[in-house]
């Protein structure tokens, strides 16, 4: 099993000084790939942009995306920026992409909320055969530049619910999953029902089983994960709140060596660890587990 560590762009108090870090130490680290994650109505980095930053301090790494929402985006827009960045990275980029769930979101950029898991496919699609060379229209020039990675990066999916898992396992290159608690054998789950969708749509080789979760190490990991979550998710109400922080266990050094084991056991490609501090040391503390198994 591998690792991905993801930049927490999503905690208050994150700075240019404070994403070199994270980026070099990743990058320095036991980790296969740094990551990060897309919100909009939310006092949170813009994605591309930190992602592009990462690209150009790390050398190594793959640069996860988990996820861009994209039908709340141009898929054009959205092709030639990874294709872009897949250039400039020499090849590391890792594309998931999810439907959302944030309303908000979606009219704060002025995108229809409806439809997205339908829209969402024909946007893959369409993006797959731009980075073929395809022009976007009669008449028009290709959108450049080719992904240096030959018919694009890997585009891995963010789906959750049973329904959207088997569609998604038709086109997607893997399953790119969160878990709250985590709820490892509801993660179990996820990836069986993917798979047997990949083999009943008759596809080659295996899909990518890469999921992740909430974690904190810090002295205090119970206060520091409840602050986090009670921030992050206020938007889904009080009571959400309350379930969620009762749910939410990674927060101590026996929990995650527990939590690592049974990844692995059920078979995870790779597990994308989600700090909940700005601390880099949560990196060291994270890879010092890591290193045990």
């Amino acid at each position: 099993m591998r690792f991905g560590m993801t930049i927490p762009t999503m905690v208050p108090g994150l700075t240019r000084d404070l994403v070199h870090e994270w980026s070099r130490r990743i990058d320095g680290g036991p980790y296969s790939s740094l990551a990060l994650g897309e919100r909009i109505t939310f006092p949170n980095v813009e994605v591309m942009v930190t992602m592009t930053t990462a690209a150009a301090i790390t050398e190594r790494v793959d640069l996860m995306f988990t996820v861009i929402v994209l039908p709340m985006h141009s898929e054009a827009l959205i092709a030639k920026q990874v294709a872009t960045l897949d250039v400039l990275s020499n090849g590391r980029v890792v594309l998931g992409v999810g439907t959302g769930g944030r309303e908000e979101d979606f009219r704060a950029v002025g995108a229809p909320f409806e439809k997205r898991l339908a829209r969402m496919e024909a946007q893959v699609a369409r993006m797959r055969e731009l980075w073929r060379g395809i022009p976007p229209h009669e008449g028009a020039s290709p959108i450049g530049p080719q992904p240096l990675q030959s018919g694009g990066p890997p585009i891995l999916v963010g789906a959750i619910t049973p329904k959207s898992i088997e569609r998604c396992a038709r086109w997607a290159d893997g399953l790119c999953g969160f878990t709250f608690g985590p709820d490892i054998d509801q993660v179990e789950k996820s990836y069986q029902r993917f798979e047997n969708a990949w083999r009943a749509a008759e596809r080659p080789g295996n899909p990518r089983k890469i999921s992740s979760f909430w974690y904190a190490l810090g002295a205090d990991g119970e206060r520091q994960m409840e602050t986090f979550v009670r921030r992050y998710l206020a938007i889904f109400g009080t009571d959400a709140v309350e379930t969620m922080v009762r749910h939410c266990t990674a927060t101590s050094a026996e929990r995650m060596r527990e939590l690592l084991k049974r990844f692995k056991d059920i078979g995870t490609d790779e597990l994308v660890l989600v700090p909940t501090s700005e601390d880099p040391d949560e990196i060291d503390r994270a890879s010092e587990l890591i290193a045990e198994l």
